[in-house]
């Protein structure tokens, strides 16, 4: 099913076009006679516009023929998750109480990915306004893992996994509220990353404003480092973006720090499957041989599941209150649920828990005074089936509870990443997630660089869709 394009990086396809092996409207079609073949079997897209991507794909190619390439990106394909704003494209959130009106503008990011000369294929996939942690949702159904199309390619960036794990595009934008960049990154052996909170400006407003980031999805580390130095920077219109210049995160890449790392295998909360304990554990000790200095800290914190629900949800329940109270049917199930529980806490109990959080970013500050990364399992387990909403064994937990590892950082607004590291013995992909002081992107970068050019089998292995 593959062209000889499929799954190259933003770097050999940039070479391709820059040598005028091919022009981004031949890469143009070749991706979309890929769709065509793999969307049928994985539901990546919520909304395709192919007349718009065609004259953006014309558009780099006259500039391609001048000599104006406006950098990396430009002539190459991607896709835009289904939370963001896209100017001329529906913004649907996953659920079917939203409009079907077109935009009337671009979110930062998708600006930005313009300016650099991006074609933009469409809307990717998302479970209902990002609030559960797998592939589905009432307004486009299951989307599907490349590995396995059985398993859930996990949530709720779900479409922008599916299709750079299947190799239609190097990288594909997302979002993470409490894991959503990291949780489908895990489960569909990709690099996920969000940076600091603030680096990627956010515009419109996001139903959880304190907790939303924007981030990529790729293959490779250094496809991540060049689409978020695309896509990040200060933006007038998000209060919360951090000003200043961007860090430098390609040179990042393949640098060699001097990194003090605490490695936790369940926060001290946290339950995991024994094979992803194992495949973790045998990364770690991959780590500690490249060099780097690693402790093991079992204990880390509390559980503060009720912290990140609170916020979460009573965002999400806010937006969707009136749809609740008149037309519950059409909203998820398991989402009902939760935005249920989250409209209807006092005031008193909410603030109880924002000041609990400003609480527990301190303690994390405190910790990463001591270490620059924190490593812990991104998952508790590796992929498990379609239309379950949380994996078997983990009924007790919520439809986010159950990844223990990812929601902590949204509460402390630090950058986190997945690393692919490894697979099960079903041949499901493993994760292991990496977590810095605030603002220190550029540690997460350099370390997943060096693991990731330590196992290069693993990020050069082929899904069961796509190959």
């Amino acid at each position: 099913m593959a062209s000889g394009l499929a799954f190259k990086t933003i770097r050999e396809l940039r070479a391709d076009l820059s040598k005028k092996e091919i022009s981004p409207t031949e890469l143009l079609d070749d991706v979309i006679s890929r769709y065509e073949k793999l969307e049928p079997e994985l539901n990546m897209f919520a909304h395709v516009d192919f007349d718009s991507a065609r004259k953006q794909a014309k558009d780099s190619e006259d500039r391609l023929m001048k000599g104006e390439i406006l950098g990396p990106l430009d002539g190459i394909p991607t896709s835009v998750k289904d939370l963001i704003a896209v100017e001329g494209m529906p913004q649907r959130f996953g659920s079917l109480a939203t409009s079907d009106a077109p935009m009337p503008a671009d979110a930062p990011s998708v600006e930005r990915l313009r300016l650099a000369g991006a074609v933009i294929l469409g809307k990717s996939t998302t479970s209902e306004f990002g609030c559960k942690a797998v592939g589905d949702s009432p307004q486009t159904g299951i989307t599907r893992n490349p590995w396995n199309t059985a398993k859930t390619p996990g949530g709720s960036s779900c479409g922008a996994a599916a299709m750079v794990a299947a190799g239609l595009v190097p990288y594909a934008l997302g979002t993470d509220g409490g894991g959503s960049i990291r949780i489908p990154a895990s489960l569909c052996n990709l690099f996920g990353i969000k940076a600091n909170f603030g680096r990627v400006a956010v515009y419109p407003t996001s139903a959880t404003p304190t907790l939303a980031h924007v981030g990529p999805l790729t293959r490779s580390v250094e496809d991540a480092a060049i689409a978020l130095s695309v896509i990040g920077g200060t933006d007038w219109r998000d209060p919360f973006t951090i000003a200043g210049s961007q860090p430098d995160y390609s040179s990042a890449v393949n640098s060699k720090r001097r990194l003090r790392i605490a490695w936790s295998p369940t926060l001290g909360y946290g339950r995991v499957d024994p094979e992803v304990a194992a495949v973790t554990e045998k990364a770690v000790e991959l780590i500690s041989s490249l060099g780097y200095q690693v402790e093991l800290v079992e204990k880390i914190m509390e559980d503060p599941i009720d912290l990140w629900m609170a916020e979460f949800y009573a965002g999400v329940g806010t937006r969707l209150r009136e749809t609740i109270e008149t037309k519950p049917d059409i909203i998820d199930p398991a989402v009902l649920v939760v935005l249920k529980d989250a409209i209807n806490q006092d005031m008193k109990s909410y603030y109880q828990t924002v000041f609990q959080r400003y609480e527990f970013r301190e303690k994390m500050r405190r910790l990463f005074s001591d270490y620059d990364i924190l490593l812990t399992p991104t998952l508790p387990v590796a992929g498990f089936d379609v239309g379950l909403n949380v994996p078997p064994g983990y009924e007790d937990k919520t439809i986010v509870s159950w990844a223990t590892f990812t929601y902590p950082f949204n509460l402390s607004g630090q950058p986190a990443a997945s690393i692919p590291v490894g697979f099960s013995k079903d041949g499901l992909p493993i994760g292991l997630q990496a977590v810095a002081a605030n603002h220190d992107e550029l540690s997460i970068v350099a370390l997943a660089g060096s693991i990731e050019a330590a196992l290069p089998g693993i990020p050069e292995r082929r899904p069961v869709v796509g190959r």
